[in-house]
């Protein structure tokens, strides 16, 4: 109960303001350590993005990966490409994704080339699905589920990633922001079903008769997400996009319409911060609509995933919020 009340009064007082360029809300901590900067913009626009990501002060530099999902063919709340447009050329960037471990249409390469020009982001960026020619091994310490992290073999060609997410609801996470976009996103789809057995299979054959217990398996994204995290030290930023906001995930094909109204744009160099922030102001939101993407995310017991995460170093749930409207 403390925790839920510290987290409402966090996501109330993230509405405040700044004052002198300071922000005015920070999260309290039992065991108080150094918080994380989430910068936000009400704004949902090509411009809020670019102003989010020149706040980070985090220059984007080299081989730049851009990871969003490109939207599994059927849906329709993914990120648009004319939203992140300025943003991807502003960088030079590279749109990356990898396939998926289910029998969807982005399961196969050629599909998923397919799916990412049907909705229209080979018009803006080259794509790269990352485990087009194969996988390699990222490695992870001391990690209690998984011995590495499997992702496309493309991933380390490059120099610098940007986590652009589309925060929602998901079936199996409760939600899907920063950590889930780096973990199961920049897995290969052997990667995904590594992590989706909590570290018993490393292949896709199989899968869903061996998915792990709910919590290992949140556990087990969190290790993933540590994993890329350790790979890119501090050529890593996250920006998540709170719109469009679904039960379901990017990855159905026929996901459920958007009940509550749009948050806003958020930034960070800290993912867990970024993840606590979104799930925060849901929570805070006057939204009567905002009780189906709860239960979403409770019902899967989905801050399990950042409690974790902060456990093992990956971030911290102590933020505070900076304004830019």
């Amino acid at each position: 109960m403390k925790k839920f009340l510290t987290s409402i009064i966090v996501a109330l007082t993230a509405f405040s303001g700044i004052i002198d360029g300071k922000a005015e809300s920070v999260a309290s901590s039992s065991n108080p350590v150094d918080s994380a900067v989430v910068y936000m913009t009400r704004e949902i626009s090509p411009e809020a993005i670019v102003k989010l990501y020149k706040a980070l002060g985090r220059e984007a530099k080299g081989k730049v990966a851009i990871k969003i999902s490109t939207g599994e063919p059927g849906g329709h709340n993914f990120l648009q490409p004319a939203l992140i447009s300025n943003f991807v050329k502003l960088t030079n960037g590279t749109i990356v994704e990898c396939n998926t471990a289910y029998s969807g249409k982005r399961f196969s390469t050629e599909d998923h080339r397919r799916a990412a020009e049907e909705h229209g982001f080979t018009a803006i960026a080259p794509v790269d699905i990352m485990d087009a020619e194969g996988e390699v091994k990222l490695p992870l310490e001391n990690g209690k589920h998984l011995k590495y992290d499997i992702v496309g073999s493309h991933y380390p060609d490059y120099d610098f990633t940007v986590v652009l997410s589309h925060f929602k609801g998901h079936a199996m996470g409760g939600f899907g922001g920063a950590v889930k976009n780096m973990s199961i996103g920049i897995a290969s789809s052997n990667g995904k079903s590594y992590i989706h057995s909590a570290g018993k299979l490393d292949t896709t054959t199989g899968l869903w008769s061996n998915l792990a217990a709910q919590d290992d398996f949140l556990e087990s994204m969190a290790e993933a997400a540590k994993s890329v995290a350790d790979h890119c030290g501090d050529n890593i930023i996250y920006i998540s996009v709170a719109n469009n906001l679904s039960v379901d995930c990017d990855c159905d094909s026929h996901p459920a319409d958007p009940q509550m109204h749009d948050i806003g744009i958020l930034a960070s160099l800290d993912p867990i911060a970024l993840d606590k922030a979104c799930t925060d102001l849901v929570r805070s939101s006057d939204d009567r609509g905002k009780i189906h993407l709860i239960e979403r995310i409770d019902s899967r017991h989905g801050m399990h995933t950042l409690d974790y995460g902060e456990q093992i170093g990956l971030g911290t749930q102590t933020y505070k919020i900076v304004n830019l409207d």
